[in-house]
């Protein structure tokens, strides 16, 4: 009986059994089937590759056959992925790339066509596998190449970054460079110090010695000098000349004597009762000011203006280094003061009329004589600018303020300096006197108003308030009220009495650069930065009554006639314009005896 070998499927291992099978095994009713029992490692092997299809098949295949019912091979196809065709391949081409309006025109014209029968599904071409290999290739490069230009711009920053850091690197080692080299200079220059000073050593020692010497010496010599002083006073008992003397006839004075004249202090002498407390003095109508005239004085900004105390004078200053006297009404120019050397700042008339006193930012102080046309002194101790000065009402005493945080007194007898004022610790911006009295008023750049006694020099009261600097100050004529202006167009009153703030008045924002009263006291008139003249009442309470305009920039100076008929005031535009009636005939006035005019000397 011939046999065949039948093998199961070449998908088993190494260990696959081989059966053996008659040649009648064809027949179903000789053949004795025989149960064949079931690896575990098969089994085991199963449930491992569960998940693959094409292993779960195999394994299904493997059993069926042991268990006697794969009487036959079965062949299975290997599974292979089947080329796209033509049409799947545009579709597949158009949604790579969302050509969404194209897919859909292809799809109507495609189904159109196969519909005709123009299109048979059996001729269509299969796309080779190249282009669909090419396409994947396409993508992968597209997504390198994107890849590449992000890493491109990551290193191009990378590398700015790197310069920056390296460019700060070297600065750091050049600036630690040279703070080393500093450091190395400045030790070797402590050593040289060191040793020089340590050549000094004996010097000092001789000089301690001989400083030792000098004061046993001195007061040797103080102890002769009282002696000898003893015996004077001794000798003097028996001369004619002292009054302790039996033989004294009374002093001798004259051109025989030795003695001069006693002179007296005039702080002392010039100070008596203000003949304007008991004066009644009508209110100044400024209501009806209006701008009478207007002068072109000069080709550079009027800083100050001041009225002569008995004429109709006015007197200018500029910052082109001048003054300028003027005639009213009719404006003639009479005198033009030249001999600074820089912007002049303040003036004031001698109370007699016939002097003018002129500061400077050249720090100096000078004496003008009307007679002589000329400048007859010069003062010259001021450091820095000198912004203000104001006559005594003697006459004989000057007193001047200045950029140095110093105001000082003049004597003008002796044409020196009489005495320094010292407290302020900025600027002193303006300085005026109290009438017949020794007491002086200052405002200072450090917020501050202050009084001093100018006979000791020292500060008697200082008024606080200001939040800016100070740019003027000035007294009413009962010298019972001062006024200061500051940069933030504040006006602060202040009575003199109570030594309190009275009121304040504000006419910012624009800086108010100078005040001045009225002959009355009771109405005041600020010029202020921003082209306006301001004027207030002040009675019971402080009342607006009149704003004058005309100037075409800063008013830098404003003033009142001593008779109260007009105003006079200069700008930063180089004129000085006059407000009021300068030919109206002034009104009867009660003027205090021993008074000429309201003229604040």
């Amino acid at each position: 009986m011939s046999s065949e070998t039948i093998s199961c499927p070449s998908v088993g291992g190494p260990d696959d059994e081989l059966l053996i099978l008659p040649d009648d095994s064809f027949d179903d009713s000789e053949y004795t089937y025989e149960e064949v029992a079931i690896d575990e490692e098969f089994e085991s092997e199963g449930d491992v590759e569960s998940e693959d299809l094409e292993a779960t098949l195999r394994s299904l295949q493997k059993l069926s056959f042991l268990l006697g019912k794969g009487q036959k091979s079965v062949a299975y196809p290997d599974i292979r992925r089947q080329r796209e065709v033509l049409d799947d391949f545009v579709r597949n081409f158009c949604m790579t790339y969302s050509l969404h309006k194209t897919l859909e025109v292809f799809e109507v014209e495609w189904f159109e066509a196969k519909e005709k029968g123009k299109v048979i599904d059996s001729k269509l071409i299969m796309v080779p596998d190249e282009y669909g290999r090419s396409l994947q290739l396409t993508n992968i490069l597209k997504r390198l190449q994107d890849q590449l230009e992000q890493q491109t711009v990551v290193a191009q920053c990378r590398a700015e970054m790197l310069e920056k850091f390296r460019k700060e690197r070297n600065l750091h080692r050049m600036h630690h460079n040279r703070i080393a080299q500093e450091k190395n200079k400045l030790v070797t220059d402590i050593k040289r110090l060191r040793a020089h000073f340590g050549k000094y050593d004996g010097l000092l020692e001789q000089l301690k010695k001989k400083y030792e010497q000098a004061v046993k010496a001195k007061a040797l010599i103080a102890l002769e000098r009282d002696k000898l002083r003893t015996m004077v006073e001794k000798a003097e008992l028996f001369t004619d000349d002292n009054p302790l003397s039996p033989t004294f006839k009374g002093p001798k004075y004259g051109k025989g004597s030795m003695t001069p004249l006693p002179k007296a202090d005039p702080l002392v002498s010039a100070c008596k009762i203000n003949p304007f407390h008991e004066a009644r003095i009508p209110l100044t109508d400024v209501r009806a000011y209006m701008l009478k005239s207007t002068f072109r004085g000069h080709m550079m900004s009027v800083s100050n203006i001041i009225i002569h105390p008995k004429k109709p004078v006015v007197v200018t200053a500029s910052d082109d280094s001048t003054w300028r006297m003027w005639g009213l009404p009719a404006g003639d120019l009479i005198m033009t003061g030249e001999g600074h050397k820089d912007w002049v700042s303040g003036l004031d008339f001698h109370p007699k009329g016939m002097h003018l006193a002129s500061t400077s930012g050249d720090c100096t102080v000078k004496l003008w004589s009307f007679e002589k046309s000329r400048c007859i002194h010069t003062f010259s101790d001021h450091t820095q600018a000198v912004w203000s000065v104001s006559y005594h009402t003697s006459g004989d005493v000057l007193a001047s303020s200045s950029l140095d945080h110093t105001s000082r007194l003049w004597d003008l007898y002796a044409m020196k300096c009489r005495g320094t004022l010292r407290g302020h610790v900025d600027s002193v911006n303006s300085i005026t006197w109290q009438l017949y009295t020794s007491i002086i008023s200052t405002a200072s750049s450090d917020k501050t108003v202050s009084l001093w006694d100018a006979r000791s020099a020292l500060c008697v009261q200082t008024f606080y308030g200001h939040k800016a600097s100070c740019n003027h100050a000035c007294f009413d004529n009962k010298g019972f009220m001062i006024a200061s202006v500051d940069a933030d167009g504040v006006v602060k009153l202040w009575d003199v009495r109570k030594v309190a703030e009275y009121a304040t008045i504000n006419v910012g924002p624009q800086s108010a650069n100078r005040c001045c009263f009225d002959p009355s006291g009771l109405v005041i008139a600020i010029a202020s930065n921003d082209q306006r003249i301001k004027c207030f009442q002040i009675d019971t309470e402080v009342v607006p009554v009149a704003e004058l305009r005309g100037h075409d920039d800063a008013v830098q100076a404003v003033v009142f006639d001593p008779n109260g008929n007009f105003m006079v005031s200069g700008s930063s535009d180089s004129t000085f314009r006059v407000w009021g009636d300068l030919e109206e005939t002034p009104p009867e006035r009660d003027l205090p005896e021993g008074v000429e005019s309201y003229y604040p000397c």
